[in-house]
């Protein structure tokens, strides 16, 4: 299997960079805090300008990932993909579907059990988090498998 060019590397290791620590970030917070987050989500849905004008940003980041990042070779830019395509699914359904994305956070939040799932989801994705910002920080990009003739110099 072919690896991806040294270009397309870099730039999963650039988006890794920034999608990274924000995720290690605040899903860090959102695991500690989670309980405590329900009064903001309730302030938010009961605001439909604010709700759409968050749907559309996080389905502008997520477009924007996609348009820009179009490697899928290797874990690291599998997830980078991933995250983009997460991003911006998200975002339309909360502008498509407010109600049922409120709806979808007073089920999870109504039962403790879907807490500390939630939770436990919430730590994973922190992980994962250090694991980007790891890769865009101070990983190196693989050699590629190109067949670039060799130059030889002969007397």
């Amino acid at each position: 299997m072919k690896t991806a060019s040294i270009e397309a590397q870099q730039r999963s290791r650039a988006f890794a960079r920034v999608i990274g620590p924000y995720v290690a970030a605040f899903t860090t917070l959102y695991a500690i805090r989670l309980p405590d987050g329900i009064d903001v989500l309730d302030d938010l849905f009961t605001q439909p300008g604010l709700v759409m004008l968050l749907g559309t940003f996080m389905f502008l980041a997520g477009l924007i990932v996609i348009g820009l990042h179009r490697n899928w070779r290797g874990p690291l830019a599998i997830t980078v993909s991933l995250f983009g395509w997460f991003v911006a699914l998200r975002g339309f359904a909360l502008i498509m579907s407010p109600d049922a994305m409120q709806a979808g956070v007073e089920a999870t939040m109504g039962n403790p059990t879907t807490v500390t799932v939630a939770r436990i989801g919430f730590a994973a994705m922190a992980v994962m988090g250090l694991l980007l910002t790891y890769a865009g920080w101070f990983s190196r990009p693989a050699a590629t498998n190109s067949a670039a003739p060799s130059s030889t110099v002969t007397p």
